[in-house]
């Protein structure tokens, strides 16, 4: 499954750069997630609760950061999750990449290709896409915030 999100965060493009770079203040913006634990500056262990139709599931994975291009303002992930007691499994390519629309003003353009493995599968694309866009939605509102409290 292939999203493509855009989210505009009022704030200068280096402030959302600096912010999207530090992946401890972005796991406080993520809804749902549970726990988060820096491995080494590349490398992330974590957990996320979601719900998903008509069930609850708890995710537990890691977060490889493979690209921090400065020049460029985008930022690429590896995710791999998992979900023992539904048998279920995600991995997802992410790229996350700040475009400057004003001074105060940036946009977030988010990309990311997943595969969503066992019974989290079965509840199709439109589910999963709704879901998706709920989550970044919330995660813009609460990096928004965190950026201009900060």
């Amino acid at each position: 499954m292939i999203l493509d999100q855009k989210v505009t965060i009022q704030a200068p493009i280096d402030k959302v750069w600096a912010f999207v770079n530090d992946m401890a203040a972005i796991s406080t913006c993520v809804p749902g997630v549970e726990s988060f634990e820096k491995v080494d500056d590349d490398n992330y262990l974590g957990a996320l609760k979601v719900k998903v139709g008509p069930i609850s599931v708890t995710l537990n994975g890691k977060v490889v950061v493979v690209e921090r291009d400065s020049e460029n303002y985008r930022s690429r992930m590896d995710v791999q999750a998992a979900e023992k007691r539904l048998n279920s499994a995600v991995s997802a390519h992410a790229t996350l990449t700040a475009v400057s629309r004003s001074a105060t003003e940036t946009e977030l353009q988010i990309h990311t290709e997943s595969s969503i493995l066992g019974k989290l599968g079965e509840f199709g694309q439109a589910v999963m896409r709704k879901k998706a866009d709920q989550i970044v939605e919330e995660f813009a509102k609460n990096m928004a915030k965190a950026i201009n409290a900060g």
